[in-house]
């Protein structure tokens, strides 16, 4: 490859810019171009290189460009007598050149990697973000005040749901986002994510949620007053292909399989929907003593807040008082919320919430 190729090459792949590489694998004289000459065509069709001359360069371009929408090679000739070239996977075009010559050119698309956009720094967003790395995804980590140091796999690490890589993804990249923030900023990661879509100008190719089907109802809730419902119910949850997962890696795997299937065409369940056996990712904690500190509002018993903790009277987790983030006071009494969801909760309606917990 030509020096020159080769830094554009590397220049737009650096950027996450698709381009495809044309290489002249065969020729039969007279003829311009020799074995070994190479061509780069950008996602707007702009030519560098060489591969023959003004009878090859339109059709290798057309040809790019189709590639560069698939995302798949193509071997193609261009022939004074294409009947006579034609042959399984060769595509044949007539050469008008006087010289009389052919050739043929094998196009490779280059595509940037797909994109694994993780909110939370939660166990499973930690294994979710390593084991997108390794299936070659680039890896976005969105959590205010996380420090990078924490997320040596990512490519980006965002501390700021409002940064401008988050919100104007490129268009020909699929950008595949997991909310996986199990609790802390549920809503606001959500809406987030969702002004992301907009300014985008497309959808995700996937937008999902690791909550229980009733805390994802809670969210939905909150942000139908500003969300249409159409882009609502696109929305995957349950998160992830029901694996039977408890461990965060093993939801993590679920996550991405998911994300897999629906990226090589498989089917996959609706938005919004789940197999009637499916359970949410979140909500798989190991059966047994270890699950701790969950209770749904309203129904079934909360674990007991220990010394210096607080029972969250919305979703009834155990919370850690020093150094909480959402707190609110009534009455003259403290309450503390594992979420600012909970807290927007408890504030719009609190007899409600006051009055189950007096019931229990």
């Amino acid at each position: 490859m030509r020096h020159d190729l080769l830094d554009r090459a590397s220049d737009l792949a650096r950027r996450g810019e698709p381009f495809a590489l044309a290489t002249v694998i065969a020729r039969s004289p007279p003829i311009s171009a020799h074995v070994g000459d190479m061509a780069l065509v950008t996602s707007e069709g702009t030519f560098f290189g060489w591969v023959g001359g003004s009878c090859t360069r339109p059709t290798v371009i057309a040809q790019a460009l189709e590639a560069l929408d698939d995302g798949k090679p193509r071997l193609v000739a261009l022939d004074p007598d294409p009947e006579s070239r034609r042959r399984p996977g060769l595509t044949v075009f007539p050469m008008t050149c006087h010289s009389g010559g052919s050739v043929e050119i094998h196009i490779q698309p280059v595509m940037p990697a797909a994109r694994l956009v993780v909110f939370g720094v939660s166990p499973t967003a930690r294994a979710l973000a390593r084991l997108g790395k390794a299936a070659g995804y680039a890896v976005d980590i969105v959590e205010p005040g996380v420090d990078a140091a924490d997320f040596p796999e990512a490519d980006t690490v965002l501390t700021s749901a409002s940064a401008p890589e988050l919100r104007a993804p490129r268009p020909h990249v699929p950008v595949h986002v997991v909310v996986a923030t199990q609790g802390q900023w549920d809503e606001e990661a959500l809406r987030a994510a969702l002004d992301a879509e907009a300014a985008a100008g497309h959808p995700f190719a996937y937008l999902a949620v690791m909550a229980s089907p009733r805390r994802f109802a809670e969210m939905r809730a909150l942000l139908a007053e500003t969300v249409a419902e159409e882009r609502l119910r696109r929305i995957k949850n349950p998160a992830g292909l029901d694996l039977g997962a408890e461990l965060p890696e093993e939801v993590a795997l679920s996550i991405l399989a998911e994300i897999v299937q629906l990226r090589r065409g498989r089917a996959v369940a609706a938005p919004g929907k789940a197999p009637a056996a499916s359970e949410d990712a979140a909500a798989r904690t190991p059966k047994g003593p270890r699950r701790v500190g969950l209770a749904l509002a309203g129904g079934g018993a909360a674990a007991a807040a220990g010394p210096g903790q607080a029972r969250d009277p919305v979703c009834g987790m155990t919370v850690t008082i020093a150094g909480a983030a959402h707190r609110a006071q009534l009455e003259g009494r403290d309450y503390y919320f594992c979420c600012g969801g909970c807290r927007e909760r408890f504030l719009a309606a609190p007899e409600r919430y006051l009055a189950a917990e007096a019931g229990a």
